[in-house]
């Protein structure tokens, strides 16, 4: 797809047009034995079932499950690659930064009923052969779409804020926007482009993962209806097959949330009803 030897366009040229950044073309998945990577898909599966589950009871089920005799070491280091933590401790793929200005959860109580009034946003891990990346999307919560997504090597906040700005760009803004509490999300970088935008900002109760249930939802489906059916060798193999997915999640998928309709209908539906850009 990239000619590394075209004269007539540059290879940042070509890596614009494709949407691709340096750091995923030139990336080299993480080098891991073909246990450890069997080991985390298993982990991530696993957890994406019980996510109460911390490292101790992770120890005890996949030994008496599958026969796997693990140290609680070890799988505190498999967890903290996977950047996952049980939900009664604290979200997962969240690392806090206690410098930063934590905002309080806006939607306990709130009726959300049209579109582009709440947002939310998450990241999740994706499993290569090889080592593994990161999935960030935002969904607007009225319904469900997924207004736009992006496939990192890393969970760096700079990741993050280019996905929000990208996505203010082609939809407008929104009422509230909700996070967890991660170091990406607290970051002065990304609070900063939702308050220029005067966004209200909204964040998760530390451990309380249901306070962004919809994106939660969203992982699980992802999971099972994407992830879990393939074996991805590379970044540009997942991001390909990804990208034919969210196609069909948010314009084919029925919702039974949505009385049957995939979201691209409800979100359009309500953009016609008056719910216009903001």
């Amino acid at each position: 797809m990239v000619e590394v030897n075209q004269s007539s366009i540059s290879l940042n040229n070509q890596l614009k047009l494709l949407g691709l950044n340096k750091s995923s073309y030139y990336y080299q998945s993480v080098g891991m034995s073909d246990e450890t990577i069997q080991l985390l898909k298993l982990i991530d599966r696993t957890y994406t079932n019980y996510p109460t589950f911390g490292t101790r009871s992770m120890c005890s089920y996949l030994n008496n499950e599958h026969g796997y005799v693990i140290s609680r070491d070890r799988m505190r280091n498999l967890y903290n690659k996977l950047q996952i933590r049980a939900i009664y401790q604290e979200p997962k793929v969240t690392a806090h930064n206690p410098e930063h200005k934590k905002y309080p959860y806006l939607l306990r109580s709130l009726e959300v009923n049209k579109v582009n009034q709440v947002w939310s946003t998450d990241i999740t891990y994706i499993p290569l052969k090889r080592g593994f990346v990161y999935l960030s999307a935002i969904i607007d919560w009225y319904s469900r779409y997924v207004l736009s997504w992006s496939l990192h090597i890393d969970m760096e906040a700079i990741n993050c804020v280019e996905l929000l700005k990208d996505t203010i760009s082609e939809y407008g803004i929104c009422e509230i926007f909700n996070t967890d509490q991660g170091s990406q999300y607290t970051s002065s970088i990304f609070t900063g482009c939702l308050l220029s935008n005067d966004i209200r900002i909204s964040m998760d109760g530390r451990g309380r993962w249901a306070d962004n249930i919809f994106i939660e939802r969203l992982w699980r489906t992802v999971k099972y209806e994407c992830i879990y059916l393939n074996d991805f060798a590379l970044v540009e193999e997942c991001r390909q097959i990804l990208s034919k997915f969210f196609i069909f999640y948010n314009t084919k998928r029925p919702h039974q949330s949505l009385n049957g309709k995939p979201p691209v209908s409800v979100y359009e539906g309500g953009l016609l009803s008056g719910c216009k850009k903001i």
